[in-house]
């Protein structure tokens, strides 16, 4: 547990779990404060859980949500009372700790210097400098300055939101092309995950160690690392806002979020994940506890569910299942078992090509397949997942299905912060050109990875292809020209149809095979153990050591020689605009 104090009264601290709540207790916290809103995020634990943890402790428990990067005088007065309130010490947390920090500070600008409020947020690990003119503003018991224009203290040349995949990618292939390019990256992580590995952890194949890595260990020296989340956009004024209130300015912003897992859409799913035989290899949690079930599971129902499209990944939902089926095949317990595969979708796979391949194993474990059905309850205490069906005349009805083990993909949509911005397109994703991958109405601004909504799969694959692509239109925005790489579309998916065996998707926009092996080395629409051991073997080494450090081995970008001259013309005088 990780607690940082400010004062002998008052400790800040990043998200604390039910756990925590005993340790707080046993280092004498006498109350507990949340200022983080609950379900602001996919990996937030649920807050009834840690209020009643708190109240089986005897701590005092207060609920004082706000805004990341939205702080309001209201606010200040709030925690000024309950800080006026309570018995301490007491403990007040939020997703990193920094929205605590900066409401201790506003509240104590008419008592304490400036300075000597500042020093002790930096002393505690939290940078509140950007809140300088506010605490003076306070101090001085003036209305904070009226919302506008507003001159940033800090300024990039290039702005990076995520430092996951698409963030650490693009980075990596941009310092490929020009080392010396001032780059900064905001990302509030301290791990770095290589999530498809996670459906060989729920397989058996990788320990889940395997598959992170600490962010430090990852972050380019050369990068300016702002630890702390994105909260909102001001492209006009080309600035990015911080949870603490902190205003970055840019020449040019790659939006590289990720997506959200929407555990919380499904009623009942997250209170019972974890246990009652339900798991989810989406999860870096939970991916051990899907082989754990499939070890233990010799017979009854199993059930594997694919919510409705966009989704990252396609393919891991049936992963999971036919990884489990080989599993039960092999151990012989294979005829005790009723498998089924709930999909929303009206197919097996998105690319017909690769269906034959798949309906092979279908038959050989005896999978029933279930289409347009999509998850919409779980009830795990009594082991029970109920599904809208809509049926080939178009009527929709629900039904109830037992299990024994349940495996679910959640549905998936765009984080908060950039769905209620001016970035999103009218369904909440990025908006981006599916060629340049620059935005639609914002010259200045890119984007990768699984939050824009160009019509690819989302994977870990696509983002291999499209960094290249961002970095030399990047860099020729800065240099004033118009972007000409192209991106193509490309995605894969190594559908793990056995253990040593894997049907090796590979295509682009419009379902268009792309195979990047000849003919006699991989039949991409059948399973091969080559690609078993592309998967296993070289993938994860592939990833760490060349796809984040800029290495674009079979990724090099497709450039244009020309383009109509009002496209360029248009281009240009777009970003001349901004600079």
């Amino acid at each position: 547990m990780e607690i940082h104090q400010l004062t002998p009264f008052l400790s800040v601290s990043p998200q604390i779990t039910a756990a925590d709540v005993g340790v707080a207790a046993s280092r004498g916290f006498k109350a507990i404060i949340c200022n983080r809103p609950d379900k602001e995020s996919q990996d937030q634990p649920g807050m009834e859980e840690i209020r009643e943890a708190a109240k089986r402790h005897g701590l005092d428990w207060h609920y004082q949500p706000v805004v990341s990067g939205q702080i309001t005088d209201a606010d200040v007065a709030r925690f000024t009372e309950l800080m006026n309130q309570l018995k301490g010490p007491v403990l007040a947390f939020c997703r990193t700790g920094t929205r605590c920090s900066t409401l201790w500070a506003l509240s104590e600008a008419p008592r304490l210097d400036v300075d000597a409020i500042l020093k002790t947020t930096a002393a505690a690990g939290y940078d509140l400098s950007a809140q300088r003119e506010r605490i003076e503003q306070l101090a001085a018991n003036t209305q904070p300055a009226e919302k506008g224009a507003r001159v940033a203290a800090k300024r990039h040349d290039v702005l990076i939101i995520g430092g996951g995949a698409a963030g650490q990618a693009v980075t990596g292939s941009l310092l490929k092309r020009r080392p010396d390019l001032d780059i900064a990256i905001i990302e509030p992580r301290q791990e770095h995950y290589y999530q498809p590995g996670w459906t060989l952890v729920g397989g058996g194949v990788f320990e889940r160690k395997q598959t992170v890595r600490p962010m430090s260990e990852v972050m380019p020296k050369q990068v300016k690392w702002y630890q702390a989340a994105a909260s909102s956009f001001l492209p006009e004024q080309q600035q990015v806002v911080l949870e603490d209130g902190e205003h970055l300015g840019y020449r040019i912003l790659i939006v590289a979020p990720g997506l959200t897992l929407d555990w919380d859409a499904i009623p009942g799913l997250r209170e019972t994940l974890g246990r009652n035989g339900v798991t989810s290899n989406y999860r870096f949690d939970l991916a051990p506890y899907t082989w754990e079930l499939v070890q233990s599971t010799r017979k009854g129902k199993a059930l594997f569910t694919q919510p409705p499209m966009p989704i990252k990944c396609a393919g891991a939902p049936q992963k999971a299942m036919y990884l489990a089926c080989d599993q039960w095949l092999r151990s012989g317990v294979i005829k005790d078992l009723d498998i089924e595969f709930c999909t929303a979708g009206a197919a097996l796979f998105g690319v017909a090509d690769y269906v034959p391949a798949l309906m092979e194993y279908v038959e050989r474990y005896g999978i029933n397949l279930a289409f347009q059905h999509t998850l919409i309850a779980v009830d795990g205490d009594k082991r029970l997942a109920r599904f809208k069906v809509t049926r080939a005349d178009g009527e929709v009805e629900e039904v109830e299905k037992s299990f024994d083990m349940l495996h679910v993909c959640p549905p998936q949509r765009a984080p908060r912060f950039i769905s209620s911005s001016p970035l999103a397109d009218d369904a909440g994703w990025v908006e981006l050109n599916p060629e340049t991958l620059q935005h639609s109405r914002y010259g200045d601004i890119f984007g990768l990875g699984d939050a824009g909504n160009t019509p690819n799969a989302k994977t870990a694959a696509a983002v291999r292809k499209q960094a290249p692509v961002v970095a030399e239109n990047v860099l020729m925005a800065l240099d004033g020209k118009p972007p000409r790489a192209i991106y193509d579309g490309y995605g894969s998916c190594p559908l793990t149809v056995e253990r040593g065996k894997i049907v090796l998707a590979e295509f682009g926009y419009g379902g268009k095979l792309l195979p990047s092996f000849p003919n006699w080395l991989v039949e991409g629409t059948r399973p091969s153990r080559f690609s078993w051991l592309l998967k296993e073997k070289m993938l994860p080494w592939i990833y760490w050591n060349a796809m984040l450090k800029g290495k674009e081995w079979l990724a090099e970008p497709e450039i244009l020689r020309h383009r109509p001259a009002e496209h360029e013309a248009s281009a240009a005088c777009d970003f001349a605009d901004k600079k």
